[in-house]
């Protein structure tokens, strides 16, 4: 009997709790619970205690206060909630129980957690990312619209493209926006409007509503849809201060379906104000250009002339082309008249006689022609002499000594041509026409004689 208590292991109650509580906390991980509330307790220390319920069991719950102050509501019995949670054991009492880190109330709070997960994933791998964003136009001339052709969104959009810029091109792509099809039919329709070459941008779009109502949106498989689009893609889903995982995907997120006809339609009254200015422009350019032209056709209709003139040009011109061609004629017959008595002189003037009296009329005139060449020349001999003479008079000093004049000199003999080679005192000689004078300086005056 002794033997037998000496192999057993025995524990303590208190051995035994710690020993499972620890078994508890190191083989569950994190969890992830759903429940209803019940037994709800909030003692003066700021715990949380509750249960946790289904139809088939209860679990008991603690969450404390460092934990339960970020919990945005006030949980209620009956409240389905879901928690991320700790399996242990409250030593004390030997109760099973999980220990509460995060609580959010169940249904929006499940989407919440998986719209969270999944835009955390695709985030990671560069879907949301500037790069890979396709460009915008600002205006296009075909727009593709993928949403319910009942919803008030089409409506909007439609509204505000008949207002800005009636003329654009929509292609609609029905599609449900809501319910468990949504996401295939989205798909499709991305599909479709991407196959249409002439489409210049799409708009997915959808009215306001709530997480559940929007969810089609949220999906894995739109968001690659749209990321793989050949087209750039605005996203208008829900109101401005929803968000979904289109949006981020999305080339451009437009706050709401009218705002997305706003982004990427042309402002109709703008472009109309701007064409205006344009068209004056061009009246402008229009009256300048036909004002040059009336200019240049003025100018070519003074330089144009009547047939009838130029008909009168050429008649006179012919009548002196005539008249030419008359007096060329006589001029030379009697070029051919005067060749002939010529070549008669000539016939006549081989006579000796002739030639003799030609040598003596011609010795005659030479004779002439010289006495009157050297009578010009002593003529123009005189006459430069003279004009010599005349002008060495003119220039000789003693010409300018008689017109009242003098040569000032010093006693070595230099002319003085300035006041400032004399000094009070000194002696000089001056020079007149008959004679000279013997001077003294006795003071000096700069003023010049008016």
């Amino acid at each position: 009997m002794n033997n037998i208590t000496s192999e057993r292991q025995i524990f303590s109650i208190s051995e035994l709790n710690r020993r499972v509580r620890q078994l508890l906390e190191i083989n569950f991980p994190m969890l992830w619970v759903e429940g209803e509330i019940s037994n709800f307790a909030c003692p003066a220390s700021g715990h949380w205690y509750l249960s946790l319920k289904d139809k088939n069991a209860q679990v008991r719950c603690a969450m404390f206060r460092n934990a339960n102050q970020r919990v945005k509501f006030r949980p209620k019995n009956g409240m389905q909630v879901l928690v991320r949670c700790k399996p242990g054991l409250y030593e004390d009492r030997g109760d099973y129980q999980l220990i509460i880190e995060h609580m959010e109330e169940a249904g929006f709070g499940a989407l919440q957690r998986q719209f969270e997960e999944l835009k955390a994933k695709l985030s990671a791998e560069g879907l949301f990312s500037p790069e890979n964003k396709r460009p915008v136009p600002a205006s296009t001339g075909h727009i593709g619209i993928i949403t319910s052709t009942t919803g008030a969104a089409i409506k909007d959009i439609l509204s505000v493209l008949k207002r800005r810029f009636p003329a654009i091109k929509i292609s609609i792509f029905p599609t449900a926006v809501q319910g468990d099809e949504a996401p295939a039919q989205i798909i499709k329709a991305l599909a479709d409007a991407n196959s249409c070459q002439h489409l210049d941008a799409l708009i997915i779009s959808r009215g306001g509503g709530s997480l559940e109502d929007l969810w089609s949106f949220n999906t894995e498989e739109v968001a690659r849809a749209i990321a793989a689009s050949r087209l750039p893609i605005i996203s208008a889903v829900g109101h401005e201060i929803d968000f979904t995982i289109a949006d981020f995907v999305s080339d451009l997120r437009a706050p709401t379906p009218s705002a997305a006809a706003e982004l990427i339609s042309p402002d109709g009254q703008q472009m109309h104000a701007q064409f205006s200015r344009y068209q004056s422009l061009l009246y402008d350019i229009q009256r300048r250009i036909l004002g040059g032209y009336q200019q240049q056709l003025g100018h070519l209709q003074k330089r144009l002339q009547h047939p009838g003139t130029k008909l009168q040009q050429q008649a006179q011109h012919l009548d002196h082309l005539d008249i030419r061609l008359r007096r060329a004629i006589s001029a030379k017959l009697e070029g051919y008249r005067i060749q002939g008595n010529q070549l008669t002189e000539q016939l006549c003037r081989q006579s000796p006689k002739y030639q003799i009296e030609a040598k003596q009329q011609k010795l005659s005139l030479a004779v002439k022609q010289l006495k009157k060449a050297i009578n010009q020349k002593q003529e123009r001999l005189e006459l430069k002499l003279a004009q010599s003479m005349h002008l060495l008079d003119t220039v000789s000093p003693l010409k300018t000594l008689g017109r009242g004049y003098a040569v000032v000199r010093n006693t070595d003999g230099k002319v003085i041509n300035s006041i400032d080679g004399v000094t009070t005192g000194d002696s000089l000689t001056g020079q007149l026409a008959d004679g000279q004078l013997l001077l003294a300086v006795t003071a000096k005056n700069n003023k010049t004689l008016g």
